[in-house]
């Protein structure tokens, strides 16, 4: 009995489903009115210019230079100047010398002492033999108004050039003013 009650109740269902294919047409119809149909052409292609690769008989940048190359850049090099590379950093030397200013002098048993505050705001004490600057800088001398600094500055070429500058003694008298 299910079953049959089953078998008449599906026509109903589906001619349900059908009932409204006019407006399905007719949406399709105003669809089709309304769309165009023209596309756009597609944009032309630039034109490819060729370019002859003048540099053949120059060394690749893909392949590794000759150890001969080598070692000449190295020979033109071991007569230069340069820094120490395996020395530790000291404090300073992550400050440049324009953010550093000489505060003060002491002294003790023939060494002077300056005291030099980084733009940190901290105070430091340093001497002759002691690195500041971002250059290798080491302090050669140090008087009661300046700090005499020999710094190794790079030419561009590989080699080191000496730079002798001075961090002076800033007066508090004359901190306010401008010349």
């Amino acid at each position: 009995m299910k079953k049959i009650v089953l078998i008449l109740i599906m026509p109903l269902f589906i001619s349900g489903c059908f009932d409204n294919t006019d407006d399905i047409k007719a949406h399709m119809a105003t669809v089709h009115a309304n769309t165009t149909t023209y596309i756009e052409p597609m944009p032309s292609a630039p034109v490819f210019h060729h370019f002859e690769y003048s540099a053949h008989t120059l060394r690749s940048p893909f392949v590794a230079p000759q150890p001969a190359v080598i070692q000449e850049k190295i020979q033109q090099m071991s007569g230069c100047l340069g820094p120490e590379p395996r020395r530790r950093k000291q404090p300073l030397e992550k400050f440049a010398l324009s953010d550093l200013s000489m505060k003060g002098t002491l002294g003790e048993a023939g060494t002077v002492w300056a005291l030099v505050e980084s733009s940190d705001g901290t105070l430091h004490r340093v001497t002759s033999g002691n690195y500041v600057g971002l250059f290798n800088g080491i302090i050669t001398a140090v008087t009661p108004d300046k700090v005499k600094v020999i710094e190794l500055i790079p030419d561009g070429a590989g080699c080191w050039v000496k730079r002798e500058t001075a961090v002076v003694m800033v007066r508090a008298d004359l901190k306010g003013q401008r010349n």
